[in-house]
């Protein structure tokens, strides 16, 4: 069945296609085609256009991210010791899990106070610069969803675009942070480069102060994925 399901998909690389083109194609009975095509469906490997035919489906696309998001983690480790370095703060990759943002590589702050946020720590969309990040590129449903009981505003998800994820005690009090997207070959944020530390270190405009180097580290990861998207940075 795997190796029938395959050749369906297949036929969908050239585009929509009814299920009497998609039985035509691939020479399989009928009711075979359907009941694959269906069940592919279910699990959202392929949907139905508004004409009804077949397409390819999301997820798809949500395993390509996830491989290029391993890529990520495994590139990080020397970016985000070279973040810590030169802020002199705690610096972290997130990733988005469902409701949530998984801490999936740090760096953190060898001396002094700190925010640490060691790696698998599972922490909130609804707070921090990071969850801003992760979320202001989401399509409206998941926008809106997001939004929902967070502590950020519509207006502030709005500006992230233009000036980056920047939090003043949103996850914790008296913790600042600031965070920017890294992006896959699609465009796609795939995660988000943060520091964090004491808001009376980073001050009450750490975005001004930081967003530069934040940013040149997650466009230094974005350009690692995009240069190397099947296997060399595993």
């Amino acid at each position: 069945m795997v190796d029938k399901s395959v050749m369906i998909m297949d036929a969908l690389e050239a585009g929509p296609a009814t299920l009497a083109q998609l039985v035509e194609v691939t020479g399989l009975a009928r009711p075979t085609v359907h009941r694959l095509a269906s069940a592919l469906v279910h699990h959202r490997f392929l949907s139905r256009d508004v004409r009804g035919r077949y397409v390819i489906g999301s997820r798809m696309a949500e395993l390509a991210q996830a491989v290029y998001s391993d890529q990520v983690v495994s590139a990080a480790g020397p970016i985000l010791l070279k973040l810590r370095d030169a802020t002199g703060e705690s610096s972290q990759l997130f990733r988005r899990q469902g409701d949530s943002r998984i801490c999936v590589a740090s760096a953190e702050r060898p001396i002094g106070l700190r925010d640490s946020i060691p790696v698998g720590t599972q922490l909130s969309m609804k707070a921090g610069s990071a969850a801003q990040v992760l979320l202001a590129w989401e399509d409206h449903d998941r926008l809106v969803e997001g939004l929902r009981d967070a502590r950020f505003t519509p207006t502030v998800l709005a500006g992230v675009p233009a000036r980056l994820g920047e939090s003043l005690g949103e996850r914790e009090p008296g913790v600042a942070s600031v965070s920017a997207p890294v992006r896959g070959p699609s465009g796609r944020v795939l995660a988000a480069v943060s520091i964090s530390g004491p808001i009376e270190r980073l001050s009450r405009q750490p975005g001004r102060r930081f967003a530069h180097v934040v940013s040149a580290a997650a466009q230094q990861l974005t350009e690692l994925v995009r240069k190397n998207p099947e296997s060399d940075l595993r």
